[in-house]
């Protein structure tokens, strides 16, 4: 079998490969029934004990209190742009977004099909290089909900706290590319979303966390599929759900709890990080993307000096089986991806190619 290579990709990202090797298993044959598990009915009851049990260790994972509903939906995070405020925003309504990244901006984007929206933070004219304090951040009168991305994934800027939203608005955040990898307090969010394929899992299934109140909204008339409280009512089927993407989840939320838990992923995760943005302190010759106080611990972005060194480096880099790379097209230059599952070993082989690479073209 082929040695593994280094997946810094920023999604679908790098797998446990004791997680890989219980779903290889399992699509044969999982807990004895003779069939695998992409093969198992959504209303069976190999199905019914897996989704049980995969709420249960997401609950434990991320310490999700009772009055919260822990729903598998499909689309991916991009349909969380329009099924948020279809379900939160009337027409009448404002809501607040704090644009600090990419897709970010692609939220605030679809919530006008439904509602006004108010721009409380816009990061362009900044190029995205930086979180924004609460002070710079200007709230509407009377906000619906204030949406905002913990982490982004094309401009490597990450929130280190929550926004101090106005009292008693929801906070509504996109997750997609740092859900549990580190704690979080889920009584100060109205609503959550991640899709599975960075840290939880694989493509195929988005993960929602919505506070129960929440699902009393009714703006206006939706598709059933489009309608939280369907999901919420029917155990996340209410047609034939993703069951492998939603099984991958529960091995991955079993890993992390394996691991220690999000404080264990937290401490290693930014031990991971340090690796590389030492390099990038100690240089001259690097340029990272993010400003210091708000640079991810998910995804490092640097270039080098010249776009034609960015190309030369990346092909050193493919050469020492370090895949995935390549900065998004909006930022150029590196972008290494390096999360939950990612290894330490990883980071030290990508250090210690930028150090060799700055002593022969610096």
């Amino acid at each position: 079998m082929a040695e593994r290579k280094y997946n810094f990709s920023a999604g679908p990202g790098y797998l446990p490969e004791e997680v890989i090797e219980q779903a290889r298993h399992d699509l044969w044959d999982i807990r004895g029934t003779g069939i695998g598990i992409a093969e198992h009915s959504h209303r069976g009851k190999t199905y019914d004990d897996i989704v049980v049990e995969t709420e249960a260790a997401c609950r434990k994972v991320g310490n999700i209190p009772s009055n919260y509903k822990v729903l598998f939906v499909t689309g991916g995070s991009t349909s969380q742009n329009y099924m948020v405020p279809a379900n939160l925003l009337a027409q009448h309504e404002t809501a607040d977004y704090l644009v600090t990244g990419y897709w970010a901006e692609r939220s605030a984007e679809q919530a006008p099909l439904y509602g006004r929206v108010h721009r409380a933070f816009d990061g362009g004219k900044h190029n995205h290089t930086f979180i924004p304090s609460d002070s710079e951040i200007r709230y509407s009168e009377n906000p619906s909900y204030v949406h905002w991305c913990s982490n982004n994934t094309i401009y490597g800027t990450q929130f280190k706290k929550e926004p101090k939203v106005p009292e008693g608005v929801p906070s509504v955040c996109d997750m997609c590319s740092d859900i549990f990898s580190r704690p979080v307090d889920f009584k100060k969010y109205g609503l959550a979303y991640a899709s599975a394929q960075k840290n939880i899992g694989i493509a195929g299934t988005t993960l929602v966390v919505i506070r129960e109140d929440l699902l009393d909204r009714n703006p206006r008339e939706l598709p059933l599929m489009l309608q939280y409280r369907v999901h919420a009512r029917d155990e996340s089927r209410h047609n034939t759900p993703p069951v492998f993407p939603i099984y991958m989840c529960g091995l991955m939320f079993n890993w992390i709890l394996a691991q220690g838990g999000v404080e264990a992923i937290a401490r290693r995760n930014e031990a991971k990080a340090k690796i590389i943005y030492d390099v990038l302190d100690a240089s001259s010759f690097w340029i990272g993307h993010a400003r210091k106080d708000s640079r991810s611990l998910m995804n490092v972005t640097f270039r080098a000096p010249t776009p034609e060194l960015d190309e030369e480096f990346l092909k050193e880099a493919a050469a020492r089986g370090m895949e995935q790379m390549k900065g998004h097209r909006v930022t150029g230059g590196m972008r290494a991806s390096i999360y939950n599952a990612f290894p330490e070993r990883g980071c030290h082989a990508l250090a210690d190619l930028m150090r060799d690479f700055e002593r022969r073209k610096g």
